[in-house]
C-alpha cells in the first residue's frame, strides 16, 4: 500500500510583526504625503501670483505616466492611478478650492466621471442640464465642467455638440475622460419582490437581455435620468435601506447613486455589453498646453460647393493628421445645412495640425478650434 504524501508545511507567518511593519510604512507614507503637500502649497502660490491654472491636464498626464512607469506591482496600475488622483485632488484643495460642474442629478454618470477624474477633495455642482454646465463655466461660476460627448453604443450626445456651437467663443475643450459604464439594479426590497423598474430609456436598452431573463414581468417605467430613478425609489413610501421594504420598486443606475440616496445594490454589472464606455470632455475657459500625445477638436461649416467636405477631410489626410471622430448637427441657420465636428490627433500648435487647419479653412464658411487636450490613455472604472 502506497504511503500517502504529507502536504508541505504552511510557511510560518508572524502576523503581529507584519502589522507592525505596515504601521511603520503608513507613518512614512503620511510624512511623505505631507512633505509633498508642502511643495504643492508653494506651487499653488506661484500659480496664483502668475495667473496660471491650478488644474493642468498636460501636467496631470505627465505625473500619471511617470508614476505608472515606476509601478512594479503587486498593485495594479488602476489602483495606483486611483490613489494618485486622490492625492492630486487633495493638492487642488491646498492650492485653490475647485468647483466642478456636472450634468445631474447627483449620482449621474457625469457625476461619477467627475469624481473619478477629479477625486473627492473638490466641490461638485449639479447644473441640471448640459447647457447649464457650459453657461456656468463661461460665466466663471465653476472652474471646470464635465460633459458627455459620446457613448460607445448610442453615439454622440447632441446637446453637447449644440452647446459647443453656442459657447465656442467662451469655452474650450480642456481634457478628455473615458468611463466604464456599469449599471446596477437598486432597490430596498428583496429581489423577488421587484414589480416595477425605473430608469432612462437608453439604460433599459443597454440591459435588455438581462431584464428579459431576470425580470420579464416587471414594468419598465422611463424617467428623465437614472439618478432621478434612484431618488424616486429612495423616496417611495416604506423604502428604507436594509429594512426590506420599498413597495416593489427598483431602479437601474450607478452604485454612486445607491450610496448617495441610501438604496441597496441588488445586482451589479447588469448591462448586456461589458465594453459600454462613455467619453466625456472637461470644459474650461483656458487652453490646455501640449502634452506630447494630444487631440484637437474642431467645428466647421463648409462652403456651399461640390466636394467641400471631401476637400476638408483630404486636407487633414494630406497633412498626415489622423481623424479619430466625426459627427454632424443641423447648423440651425437654414434647412439642410450642417455643422461638422471632428477630433484630430495632435495639438493645434503642432506643425501638421496647423497645416491641416490652414488648408481646410479655404473650404469652410466657418472653422473653429474647440480646444486641444491630452488624449485619454486609460479608462476609469
Amino acid at each position: 500500500m502506497a504511503k500517502s504524501k504529507k502536504s508541505p508545511a504552511a510557511p510560518s507567518i508572524n502576523l503581529s510583526d507584519l502589522r507592525q511593519r505596515i504601521d511603520r510604512i503608513d507613518r512614512q507614507l503620511v510624512d511623505l504625503l505631507n512633505a509633498r503637500s508642502g511643495l504643492v502649497v508653494q506651487v499653488g502660490k506661484y500659480k496664483q501670483a502668475n495667473n496660471i491654472p491650478i488644474y493642468a491636464p498636460h501636467r496631470e498626464a505627465e505625473v500619471l505616466s511617470r508614476v505608472l512607469g515606476h509601478n512594479k506591482g503587486p498593485l495594479s496600475n488602476r489602483a495606483v492611478e486611483g490613489v494618485y488622483r486622490e492625492i492630486m485632488s487633495g493638492s487642488f484643495a491646498l492650492e485653490k478650492p475647485l468647483a466642478i460642474g456636472f450634468l445631474g442629478p447627483p449620482g449621474s454618470y457625469s457625476h461619477l466621471a467627475a469624481k473619478r477624474h477629479f477625486g473627492s477633495s473638490v466641490q461638485f455642482e449639479d447644473l441640471h442640464e448640459i447647457a447649464g454646465v457650459f453657461t456656468e463655466v463661461a460665466r466663471g461660476h465653476v472652474d471646470y465642467g464635465m460633459v458627455p460627448i459620446e457613448n460607445s453604443i448610442h453615439g454622440s450626445v447632441a446637446e453637447t455638440l449644440d452647446s459647443f456651437a453656442r459657447f465656442h467663443t467662451s469655452v474650450n475643450v480642456y481634457a478628455e475622460v473615458q468611463l466604464e459604464v456599469h449599471h446596477a439594479l437598486l432597490a430596498n426590497c428583496a429581489p423577488s419582490m421587484v414589480k416595477r423598474i425605473y430608469s432612462k430609456p437608453e439604460v433599459f436598452s443597454q440591459c435588455r437581455s438581462w431584464l428579459a431573463t431576470q425580470y420579464p414581468k416587471a414594468e419598465q417605467i422611463a424617467v428623465a435620468s437614472s439618478s432621478k430613478a434612484v431618488q424616486m425609489v429612495a423616496e417611495e413610501k416604506g423604502s428604507k435601506k436594509g429594512r426590506g421594504g420599498g413597495g416593489g420598486s427598483a431602479a437601474i443606475g450607478s452604485t454612486l447613486a445607491a450610496e448617495l440616496y441610501g438604496v441597496n445594490v441588488l445586482f451589479e454589472k447588469i448591462e448586456d455589453r461589458s465594453d459600454n464606455l462613455t467619453r466625456f470632455y472637461v470644459i474650461a475657459r483656458q487652453h490646455a498646453s501640449p502634452s506630447g500625445d494630444d487631440k484637437t477638436s474642431v467645428m466647421f461649416t463648409t462652403l456651399n460647393k461640390p466636394g467641400a467636405l471631401a476637400r476638408v477631410l483630404a486636407d487633414f489626410h494630406e497633412a498626415g493628421v489622423n481623424l479619430t471622430h466625426i459627427d454632424k448637427r443641423p447648423s440651425g441657420r437654414s434647412n439642410w445645412t450642417y455643422t461638422f465636428f471632428i477630433d484630430a490627433q495632435g495639438h493645434q500648435r503642432d506643425k501638421s495640425v496647423v497645416d491641416a487647419l490652414s488648408r481646410a479653412k479655404k473650404h469652410c464658411k466657418e472653422l473653429v478650434v474647440l480646444g486641444s487636450f491630452p488624449r485619454s490613455r486609460r479608462i476609469l472604472g
